[in-house]
């Protein structure tokens, strides 16, 4: 039975790779994949956590150009996510 191909990174939106990096996350705590596919799949997770670090990124320079201050004036202010 052949895999299916994984999904482009980059193609990936925030929750699908976050949700997936969590997989990858779970699987390398349990132990239980071959050394080889340990490798392969602690690559992919590198990946899916600097694509979400990016996409965290641009959402918080987002908001930051959003929030406006007294008056009328644009000021920025850190994005408060938590």
């Amino acid at each position: 039975m052949a895999t299916a191909k994984p999904k482009p990174v980059a193609d990936m939106s925030f929750e699908d790779a976050l949700q997936e990096l969590e997989g990858i996350v779970d699987k390398l705590e349990r132990g239980d994949v071959a050394l080889e596919q340990s490798i392969a799949i602690y690559e992919r997770g590198a990946a899916l956590k600097s694509h979400c670090e990016a996409q965290l990124k641009a959402a918080e320079l987002k908001v930051e150009q959003i929030v406006q201050g007294a008056g009328g004036k644009s000021t920025t202010e850190p994005a408060d996510f938590g």
